[in-house]
Order: structure tokens, then C-alpha cells, then sequence
């Protein structure tokens, strides 16, 4: 692949990403009905679409399919994490990026989410590679 369709990569991703973000983090302050599931649920699964655009930005070689089990595996790490509470983390946590970063309970309900958003951000992948 030339140095150009790299660049085409960056510049689609980072079009995703402008996409993405605000309605990500519009999943944290909506409050309207289904308040709960948009603001938990929902949301995870734009964190993960969001990671793996981001990542496909940093590394535009990488393939799109380990692009989304990576980012899959770290979401589902974290997930486990949010049952440590040490100080630290909790610190962490204690602010809207951390837990908007981390997370702050653990719920097993949200795993179906962060598979749905790495097969999202896995199309998402192989759409903005030029062919």
C-alpha cells in the first residue's frame, strides 16, 4: 500500500472519529427515556467503535480484524478491572474521564455491547481502507 492510502486512512478515521466522539459522550449526558441503558450500555459500545478507529488512525497498517479483537480484549480487561477498587483507581474514577476511561462497576450486561461495537468498528476498519 502507498504512503497515500495511508494517509486516506488517517484522514477517513479521523472522519469516523469526529463522528463517534460527540455521540459517545452524548450517551453520558443524555436524559431522556432509556436514560439508564443509553447512558450504560449504549455507550459501550461507541467506547469500543471509538478505540478502534483510534487505533486504526495511530496504526493504519494494522488489519482491521486484529484492530477490533485488540481492543475488544482490553474493553472485556477493563471491564473485569472496575471489581478492584483501590485507591488509585478510584481516584482515577472519581472524575468523568476516568470513569468515562475505566469504568466504575462492573456489569455483565455490557459485554454483548462491546462485542456489537468490535464488529461496528471492525466494518468501520474495512470500509475506510481504500481498496
Amino acid at each position: 500500500m502507498s504512503p497515500f492510502a495511508f494517509s486516506q486512512i488517517r484522514l477517513r478515521a479521523l472522519g469516523m472519529l469526529v463522528l463517534v466522539t460527540p455521540l459517545g459522550f452524548y450517551t453520558k449526558f443524555y436524559a431522556g427515556p432509556g436514560r439508564g441503558w443509553v447512558n450504560d450500555s449504549l455507550g459501550g459500545l461507541f467506547y469500543v467503535v471509538f478505540w478502534c478507529l483510534a487505533v486504526t488512525f495511530v496504526r493504519p497498517r494494522s488489519r482491521p480484524g486484529v484492530v477490533a479483537v485488540s481492543v475488544l480484549g482490553v474493553t472485556c480487561l477493563l471491564e473485569f478491572l472496575q471489581l478492584w477498587h483501590p485507591p488509585f483507581l478510584e481516584m482515577i474514577r472519581s472524575h468523568f474521564i476516568g470513569r468515562t476511561l475505566i469504568g466504575d462497576y462492573f456489569d455483565w450486561n455490557d459485554f454483548p455491547y462491546y462485542f456489537a461495537g468490535a464488529g461496528i468498528g471492525w466494518a468501520l476498519a474495512k470500509w475506510i481502507r481504500p481498496e
